[in-house]
């Protein structure tokens, strides 16, 4: 209890955290989009639900609900305030792509954009706007050999810089302006001079050109379409004066081809300045992958500014990164997301890593509703729970003190002891794990008051009958212990494999009250075992309990007195029935 207490302290958090019906939400009901209008096939809804169930389970967020409303709806109900993040990505579709890019501009329309010189390229790990590079510095991608892999360093590797024309020699240096995304490389500040060679969709370059990716307020959302084959993208960063367009290749690879993905943290010593998503292909991603980055590598040994050197990664239609691959093809069925440390933040790798883990939604979803859920009716709620289980834990204790007078000092102690390992433990799991208490979660620990007495009584049972047979107190002590263990020990493997099985089958309100009943019923097995066994085992040393005095609830001479009373009765009952019958024979 000191060390749960100990770290429940160091946490800073000393209350535990509640749930929707006690603390308010949020509540969204997401409607899903089709293609011809119609409503959508259950399979796929219910495979929508299950991914945003996962994704919530993913984020440690509890008691979180995701449910079918109607045929095309879905309803999400998130506990807690300032939730957005969650509702945000719950109903992302996460649809992830790699295509080859193919042309590279500044995100303003080019008769927006003023003429400048070809720009010197950003560092990775600059912000926009930093000291240029010096005259003599050559632009190279960033990032080395890594014990993790080399596909993992190659995937890391910043653009090369684009020149203004194909095949042309780079640019010399010159100052580089504000605004542009970091990590880009050099891009035109419009459209012209790209090389359009081997697209063969014009009205795809025309909307390229055309296209204006600062938009106030709103990211402007590509083709999420994996079959199309050629489609314009804006990349994903949000910040102003800091958007980059493309021109995107076929799909080579598609996100479903992904088995595993993982946020991790920057690792100075491998160059790494920012948190980053490592992915892992599954076979044929792998291959596929392979084959990707082996064309843009001849590209790349081909003219070195040429944009076809990159792979775009896209998420929802939107480039995430679009990293150059300069060192050869990457073969080894991984890859590796990452980008400025200022949008690449712990937050924003540890969402993107859990959407992509659990795969996209088969279908798009757009917000119909979203309401804050208040707590006023929680709050009346929780009192009347309170009040509930005070007055229960108030019987149960004046039963045991009125029963078993003195040995119930061990029982009252004991569920004062249950009590506060089982508040500790919840406020524990709730900053680690997003456990938060709600109205099922507390019926679940008022039940526990009666599953826990019950263990106490089996022990003190077991003891009191080695009185009445007349053996003394300390042997009875050990002897009572080894028979009621197993006892115990079945009843709770019971309650904890119904607990379990609840868990794993239900959902909402009943799976909450399931976990509670099992984290109760655990916390039941070691206050037996490692406090109320071992108390007894002390009491019974003391004159008090070691004479048997008549207030302590051993007194054997009573006891073995009860017994015979019992057995007198039970015989005289039994004669006066057997009487008649032999009389009548």
């Amino acid at each position: 209890m000191a060390a749960l207490t100990g770290v429940m302290f160091m946490q800073g958090h000393p209350t535990p955290k509640l749930g929707l019906d006690l603390a308010g939400g949020t509540t969204v009901t997401l409607t899903a989009k089709t293609a011809n209008g119609r409503t959508p096939p259950s399979t796929q809804m219910d495979q929508a639900v299950k991914i945003m169930t996962q994704r919530v389970n993913g984020l440690g967020v509890s008691d979180a609900e995701v449910a079918k409303q109607g045929s095309s709806n879905i309803v999400v109900n998130v506990p807690g305030a300032g939730q957005d993040r969650v509702v945000q990505l719950i109903g992302t579709t996460a649809k992830l792509q790699f295509r080859q890019v193919y042309a590279v501009a500044d995100g303003k329309p080019s008769g927006a954009a003023s003429p400048s010189p070809s720009p010197t390229p950003t560092a990775k790990n600059e912000k926009p706007g930093g000291a240029s590079p010096s005259p003599s510095s050559s632009p190279s991608p960033t990032g080395s050999e890594t014990p993790r892999s080399r596909a993992l360093s190659e995937a890391l590797a910043a653009p090369t810089p684009t020149p203004t024309g194909s095949g042309s020699a780079p640019a010399s240096p010159s100052p580089a302006p504000t605004g542009l995304p970091p990590g880009l490389g050099t891009m035109p500040p419009g459209a012209a001079g790209q090389d359009y060679s081997g697209i063969d969709d014009k009205a795809v370059i025309k909307q390229f050109e055309q296209l204006n990716c600062y938009v106030p307020d709103k990211r402007v959302q590509g083709s999420n379409d994996p079959n199309r084959k050629w489609v314009v993208a804006c990349d994903q960063k949000e910040e102003r004066g800091q958007v980059a367009k493309y021109i995107l290749g076929p799909t080579r690879v598609l996100g479903e081809q992904v088995s595993d993905a993982s946020a991790m943290p920057p690792d100075p010593q491998q160059g790494q300045s920012s948190w980053w998503v490592s992915l892992k292909f599954k076979s044929q991603g792998g291959r596929e992958f392979g084959a990707a980055t082996t064309d843009a590598y001849r590209a790349y040994q081909q003219d070195s500014g040429s944009p076809r050197s990159q792979i775009a990664i896209v998420l929802d239609g939107q480039v995430v990164s679009a990293p150059s691959i300069s060192r050869g093809a990457i073969t080894g069925g991984t890859a590796q997301i990452d980008g400025p440390p200022e949008s690449f933040t712990q937050t924003y790798a540890t969402d993107l890593a859990n959407v992509l883990k659990y795969g996209a939604l088969p279908l798009e979803f757009t917000q119909s509703s979203i309401d804050e859920v208040s707590s006023t009716l929680g709050s009346d709620q929780l009192r009347g729970g309170m009040i509930a289980g005070a007055i229960g834990l108030v019987l149960v204790l004046l039963y045991c003190l009125l029963y078993y007078r003195g040995l119930g000092l061990v029982a009252v102690s004991s569920l004062v002891v249950a009590a506060g390992i089982t508040y500790v433990s919840v406020v524990i799991l709730g900053e680690n794990m997003g456990f938060r208490l709600s109205l099922p979660h507390i019926i679940g620990l008022i039940v526990s008051i009666g599953i826990t007495a019950d263990s106490f009584i089996v022990y003190f049972e077991r003891l009191r009958d080695e009185l009445r047979a007349g053996r003394t107190l300390r042997p009875s002590v050990e002897t009572a212990w080894k028979r009621a263990r197993r006892t115990i020990l079945v009843a709770d493997a019971v309650t904890f494999l119904a607990a379990l099985v609840l868990y794993f089958l239900a959902v909402g309100g009943v799976r909450g009250f399931a976990f509670a009943m099992g984290l109760t019923t655990l916390i039941d097995v070691i206050v037996v075992f490692f406090f109320t066994k071992p108390l007894v085992g002390l009491l019974s040393r003391t004159r008090f309990f070691g004479r048997g005095h008549p207030l302590s609830g051993l007194d054997a001479t009573r006891l073995r007195g009860t017994a015979n009373r019992t057995a007198k009765g039970a015989a005289s009952s039994a004669s006066a029935t057997i009487r008649p019958k032999s009389q009548e024979v």
